[in-house]
């Protein structure tokens, strides 16, 4: 996605966040959306790691919900996030 794209992409969601929540003002839905496209910026390298763990933990859930007799006690116990 080059620079353009991007920009419009953006413009579309503020839209949406818009439609959304109407009784907000656009220069504020405008704000939250340059914070959170300011926080994710980095490269996405950055954010893998966290994508990892939360891919994971919830693959993780998944099983300890559907079997947990068939675990140890020591993993049956889910982590709190």
């Amino acid at each position: 996605m080059d620079h353009q794209q991007e920009a419009s992409a953006l413009g579309e969601i503020q839209e949406r966040l818009a439609d959304r929540f109407p009784g907000i003002a656009s220069e504020v839905i405008e704000a939250a959306v340059r914070l959170a496209h300011a926080e994710l910026r980095g490269p996405v390298r950055d954010y893998v790691p966290l994508l990892v763990e939360h891919a994971a933990h919830d693959r993780l859930r998944v099983i300890a919900v559907a079997s947990p007799a068939e675990q140890p006690q020591s993993q049956a116990v889910a982590t709190p996030r």
